[in-house]
């Protein structure tokens, strides 16, 4: 049985940082490329950052310089550092895990960054 779990979300302040962890069991953890996708109230769920199996990262423009991806193939865990954030970073956060034609995807975590 496939699990994908987030955690780490929560209010941040502007300027504040966050770290989202992304723990999954039942999947060849390495063989899988990992990403995170976050969806708005109200817009489409987009891409944030992914990193593949040999890892290689790839970020969308807009946290390309605050966020960071990062791996750790011996707890079968992903994590987003989320520094510098915006307002516009408010979205709920999904972890992805795809290798091939399989792909699964978590529930979710909720990050609010208000005054």
């Amino acid at each position: 049985q496939v699990q994908i779990v987030e955690s780490g979300g929560g209010l941040v302040q502007p300027g504040g940082s966050l770290r989202l962890s992304c723990a999954t069991s039942g999947i060849h953890f390495s063989d899988y490329n990992m990403a995170w996708y976050r969806q708005a109230p109200g817009k489409q769920r987009e891409f944030v950052a992914v990193i593949g199996s040999g890892g290689a990262f790839k970020y969308r423009d807009s946290v390309r310089d605050r966020f960071s991806i990062s791996r750790d193939n011996a707890n079968n865990t992903v994590y987003l550092q989320m520094n510098r954030l915006k307002p516009d970073d408010t979205a709920v956060y999904y972890c992805n895990a795809a290798a091939g034609a399989l792909s699964y995807w978590g529930q979710g975590t909720q990050v609010t960054v208000s005054s």
